[in-house]
């Protein structure tokens, strides 16, 4: 072999120059032409007040275009079953690499979705149970719930041609796992007739108490009085059992009302299509309170909540069933998984042995995998999706997270910090939008976007190391080392709330007195019981208001006019003034641009490339008729109006001739949770986390309750904001409130004037009260991770 004799270093190679993903000329909502470049194989983090664009142009311009390239690869038949992506507005996106996002977005809320089916691990169990169980119940499916036994047989032909035919037999057996009495849901639902009708009265007398069935109403309650099959003229409660049968119960049969052909169906079935199949969140508020009062779910007795059959629940492994395992502690079962020896499986169980670990080591060992995936944290959501990621193969990967440390103890957020290092370190790129200090500290690369939110924000502020991000005059660097003071002196409390014997989840018999006129933190490292004791314990009839952090419902109509229900008292406003309907003022309703149907651009579908929207040339993209258009109210039409920003629409409802004293107050509230710069009709789908959060923060104060329990609202706030959520807090609790916050976040802990920290740890190893006093107690004491973790932030 020749032996190379120069000694001149050699020219880099061509391929080795790509180590930077170029932005040039971003324009996604709020972005006002940003160019960038962000190195790869480091630890980028995007920081900026909550709106400033940092989500624009991490998820929807990088991300997005990433996965739009990716989907392009495959032909036009496989893009058609994907979903459609339009191309960011960006002139140049240069040195993109596959990105995996890892965001926010809730799990599914379908009551079948465990943490053990959003991940592998269920799917590696049943393997599991299907190849060692004794005794031998059938193939993995057999261990599923989402599966049902069916049997079948039956006949059928098949043609030869040239009128030759051939009957063929079948029969045909599947072996499930599913519960037959709850279908696989673990609950069964038990529906109290005292809350449908009054049975002392009959149809004809109006019976009926379900809202919106009015006595007159044609498809509800005539349907019922005149269908031939039940006395209108008797009270409910003399109906024969065939009467009651068929009122309650009977199958669709086609009836004739006034000539007209209608379809008579039980009463039973009739409320579960209309109201229990829908998603509860989504129905109207006195719909929902309904049906939370009609409808009782309590655990199936026949599989005892753990959604199987009898079947599947005998085949078990030593002493465990599928059930027994799904139930237990991850962190235990991981334990039990690594006790199992045997060389057939071996593969499989390295497998599940890599995923339980990955769990625990990501914090959520305290978790189970028969937890619904809907009843998790947008935290635990997201590390969750992390557990896949963890242990793959793949380098040179873009990683995209969204606040990764959501939801976590400051003592967790260093293993959190760890996972994104050692994603870095495999030679991946790690883009991280974040706002906690501890996660910005450990980047390689910050860049951070502002000055403001909304319109005044959407440009780069400062680009470079952390060491320069705090020299700089930046919102974000000049409260990078902001560090709140324990409150000295602490408010009296009013009164107490008793809560006593609390079991819910892993809470232990915890009794506690939560002092009421006061505001009250509770803390505790994730999994510690926190949510258990706050949401699912505070005794009934407390008059609470709970602002938590389910996701916001809203399709590209809604805005914060509609959602906060501001847009009623405006067009009741601009009617009054102008002498017509309300109506004329919806987009939505009569008042509506008829070429695009209020919606403002026209959508054209272009199958499996991405939609276009273009502007409505009608309407000009102003989504109302040119007439209605013609009324104004203190010289405005009502485009104009919902072309404001909160605090501009405040002033211009506060006095004069637009004075509507029921619209400023829902705009007073807006402006109070740090939503002043939000335009009216800017799209929810546009929102990010945090303003949404807070745009439900502000509807909830409206509401009448002397307790107000808020679920980690400091998600998504940058630091500058915090400071402005804790004077909101104050004035809530010195007009008179009582505030219970569930929250991490050292600032809010430091102004509280009671602490609760449960402990001490997560899971099993949690569930009682480790602390319970002032934050100057607390950091006194350093008896609790959460004290030590306060005592370092204020620098006692």
């Amino acid at each position: 072999m020749a032996k190379r004799t120069d000694t001149q270093p050699t020219a880099p190679h061509a391929a080795d120059s790509h180590d930077l993903i170029r932005v040039h000329g971003a324009r996604v909502n709020n972005l006002r032409d940003v160019s960038i470049e962000i190195p790869k194989r480091r630890l980028t983090v995007f920081t900026g007040v909550s709106g400033s664009g940092k989500s624009s142009l991490v998820f929807g311009t990088i991300a997005a275009e990433s996965q739009r390239l990716i989907n392009e690869t495959y032909s036009a038949f496989v893009q058609g079953f994907m979903p459609t992506l339009a191309r960011p507005e960006v002139d140049v996106l240069d040195g993109l690499t596959t990105v995996i996002t890892v965001d926010q977005q809730r799990l599914g809320a379908d009551p079948r979705s465990t943490v053990g089916t959003a991940t592998d691990a269920n799917a590696m169990l049943r393997i599991l149970f299907s190849r060692l169980g004794k005794p031998h119940i059938g193939s993995p499916q057999a261990f599923s719930f989402n599966v049902a036994s069916v049997q079948a047989s039956g006949a059928f032909k098949v043609d030869r041609g040239a009128d030759r035919t051939r009957t063929v037999k079948r029969t045909f057996t599947r072996t499930g796992g599913m519960c037959t009495r709850c279908e696989g849901r673990g609950t069964v639902s038990d529906i109290d007739l005292t809350q449908l009708y009054d049975d002392s009265k009959s149809l004809s007398e109006g019976a009926f108490t379900i809202p919106g069935w009015k006595s007159d109403s044609f498809w509800t309650v005539r349907v019922y009085a005149e269908s031939g099959l039940l006395d209108p003229d008797k009270p409910i409660r003399r109906f024969t059992k065939r009467e009651m049968q068929d009122f309650l119960y009977r199958e669709p049969t086609k009836v004739k009302v006034e000539g007209v052909n209608l379809t008579y169906e039980g009463l039973i079935p009739k409320i579960q299509k209309s109201f229990l199949s829908k998603d509860k969140e989504a129905l109207q508020p006195h719909i929902r309170e309904f049906v939370e009062r009609a409808v009782t779910f309590t655990t199936c007795p026949d599989c005892d909540g753990s959604r199987l059959s009898e079947e599947a629940r005998s085949s078990k492994i030593g002493k465990l069933s599928i059930a027994d395992a799904c139930a237990m502690q991850i962190s235990d079962l991981a334990e039990w998984v690594r006790g199992l020896d045997d060389p057939s499986v071996a593969p499989l169980l390295a497998a599940l042995r890599r995923t339980l670990d990955s769990f625990v080591e990501i914090g959520l060992g305290y978790l189970s995998l028969d937890r619904p995936s809907g009843t998790l944290s947008g935290g635990e959501a997201q590390r969750v999706k992390m557990i896949r990621h963890l242990g793959s193969s793949l380098t040179d990967v873009t990683y995209v997270f969204d606040e990764p440390t959501i939801g976590l103890h400051p003592h967790d957020i260093q293993r959190m910090n760890d996972l994104l290092l050692r994603l870095r370190d495999k030679g991946n790129t790690v883009l991280v939008v974040e706002h906690k200090p501890q996660t910005i500290a450990i980047a390689d690369h910050v860049v951070d976007l502002g000055p403001g939110a909304g319109s005044a924000g959407g440009t780069v502020c400062f680009e470079g190391t952390v060491e320069g991000l705090r020299a700089g005059d930046t919102v974000t660097g000049r409260h990078l080392d902001d560090r709140a003071v324990v409150k000295e002196t602490v408010r009296e409390p009013t009164g107490v709330l008793e809560i006593r014997g609390a079991t819910s989840h892993n809470l232990r018999g915890v009794d506690v007195d939560i002092p009421l006129g006061v505001l009250t933190v509770v803390t505790g490292v994730a999994g510690s019981g926190k949510s258990s004791l706050v949401h699912g314990s505070i005794p009934a009839g407390a008059e609470v208001v709970s602002v938590d952090q389910g996701a916001i419902r809203g399709s590209r109509r809604s805005n914060p006019a509609t959602y906060t229900g501001l847009l009623d008292p405006i067009r009741k406003a601009f009617a009054k003034a102008n002498g017509v309907k309300p109506a004329l003022f919806s987009s939505n309703s009569e008042g509506a641009c008829p070429t695009c149907n209020g919606a403002g651009v026209i959508y054209t579908d272009l199958a499996m490339m991405a939609g276009v929207a273009t502007p409505c040339e009608e309407c000009e993209g102003k989504r109302f008729q040119a007439s209605v258009l013609d009324y104004h109210l203190g010289g405005r039409d009502i485009s104009e109006v919902l072309a404001m920003s909160v605090t501009e629409a405040e002033e211009f409802f506060g006095a004069g001739e637009a004075r509507t004293p029921a619209a400023h107050r829902i705009l007073e509230r807006l402006a109070d949770v740090g939503l002043g710069y939000l335009g009216l009709g800017q799209p929810l789908t546009t929102l990010s986390g945090g303003e949404r959060q807070r745009l439900k923060l502000a509807t909830h104060m409206a509401e009448k309750g002397g307790v107000y329990v808020l679920d980690e609202p400091t998600t998504g706030l940058h630091l500058a904001d915090v400071e402005q959520l804790l004077g909101l807090l104050d004035r809530l609790v010195d007009s008179g409130k009582s505030v219970i916050v569930v929250e991490h976040h050292q600032a809010v802990m430091a102004h509280a004037d009671w602490i609760i920290d449960l402990g001490p740890g997560a899971g099993h190893d949690g569930g009682r009260i480790v602390f319970e006093g002032t934050p100057a107690d607390l950091v006194a004491a350093r008896s609790t991770l959460t004290g030590e973790h306060l005592a370092e932030y204020v620098g006692a």
